[in-house]
């Protein structure tokens, strides 16, 4: 690679220099996940917050019951994993650790250099995260292949509902550079940060990738509040109905959605009533189809028959977790909210507005 190459990308314009000369295969799909309030229980509200994560290792981190297993039954060889998470990059060596403890594989871990932004007395930009992540986003599309499916993974405990749209439309074109600086100038960003950002917005690869968005309610907000983000943004409670919803897009089989639900059960923190209300929840919001619920406990319960999905005697039999399911389907009928049949075009520079506003408030309320 010429000198050029190499220092476009050190500078996150382009892709790392290859020694074997191989091409990386294109993934069929990528899952982009976010990791505190996403993944991990994590709490960074105050200083003293920050200083507990600072210092707990890799057995005292907590994963979010369901978590774990849901990304276990993402990993595949077509799949690519990608986290992207505001945690300081001196947090590395302990988050990887955590996610090694409970099985999760990943190709791809960007992290927040915290420290340089300390050095250089850039202090807006310790909590800024549409700055930080939307970059980060579009350097990753930039120097992978770029795969045709994206889902993406996040909470409403900062911007990522904003940030994971504006991702999206960026790369389908229904953003422009014009839109964009003026999104950024909003979110208070700094200059070169920003040339970055619309360099690398005019570098990613074009398309209408990414099929759906979860946002984790961390913060229990309602999910009526996120209407405004059309149907491809999904808000859930937990990961049960996470992967209720990919069983929905293609994404998971029924026997992966039954493992998600027995790693909840295991957990203690769900019990089998409050995975059918979660079920029941979807269905009311009108986020899943009534016939795609009775398809899935349909398949489920073919799946507990065909043999022994594990050999644990303490819990529900998977059997009658998916018998469960169904009952709870049918109580329900044919009743459900109703949902935009378009999504409207968002106003960027209002949300981002608004959210400022919000984390305004909250300091000033002490959370």
């Amino acid at each position: 690679m010429s000198l050029l190459g190499t220092l476009r990308h050190r500078l996150g314009l382009g892709p790392p220099p290859s020694s074997s000369g191989l091409l990386q295969a294109v993934p069929r799909h990528v899952f982009r996940w976010d990791l505190d309030k996403t993944y991990l229980r994590t709490e960074f509200d105050s200083i003293k917050d920050l200083a507990k994560a600072a210092f707990e290792n890799a057995a005292d981190k907590q994963a979010y019951p369901g978590a774990a297993a849901l990304l276990r039954a993402l990993r595949s060889s077509e799949h690519r994993i990608t986290i992207v998470s505001g945690s300081p990059t001196q947090m590395r060596q302990v988050l990887a650790a955590k996610l090694a403890l409970d099985g999760v594989e990943f190709d791809e871990f960007v992290l927040k250099n915290n420290l340089k932004n300390i050095l250089r007395g850039r202090f807006r930009a310790l909590r800024a995260q549409i700055p930080y992540k939307l970059p980060a986003l579009l350097a990753s599309r930039c120097n992978s292949p770029a795969a045709p499916a994206e889902t993406l993974f996040g909470d409403d405990a900062e911007a990522d509902a904003i940030i994971y749209c504006l991702y999206a439309d960026l790369l389908a074109e229904r953003v422009s550079a014009t839109d964009l600086e003026r999104i950024l100038q909003a979110a208070r960003t700094y200059e070169d940060d920003a040339l970055r950002t619309l360099e690398l917005a005019r570098r990613v690869p074009k398309g209408d990738p990414v099929k759906r968005m979860f946002i984790h309610l961390d913060r229990r907000s309602p999910p009526q509040g996120f209407r405004r983000y059309g149907r491809r943004l999904v808000p859930v409670y937990n990961y049960f109905q996470t992967a209720v919803v990919l069983y929905g897009d293609g994404v998971l089989s029924a026997r992966q959605v039954l493992f998600v639900a027995f790693d909840m059960l295991d957990s203690r923190q769900f019990e089998l009533a409050s995975l059918a209300n979660s079920l029941q929840d979807l269905l009311r919001r009108g986020r899943l189809d009534r016939e795609v619920a009775l398809r899935l406990a349909g398949e489920a319960q073919a799946a507990a028959k065909s043999g022994a999905l594990t050999g644990r005697t303490d819990l529900p039999p998977f059997e009658q977790i998916a018998r469960v399911f169904t009952d709870r389907v049918k109580e329900l009928g044919g009743a459900a909210l109703g949902w935009p049949a378009e999504d409207e075009p968002l106003d960027y520079v209002a949300l981002v507005d608004e959210e400022h506003d919000r984390r305004r408030d909250r300091r000033r309320r002490g959370h």
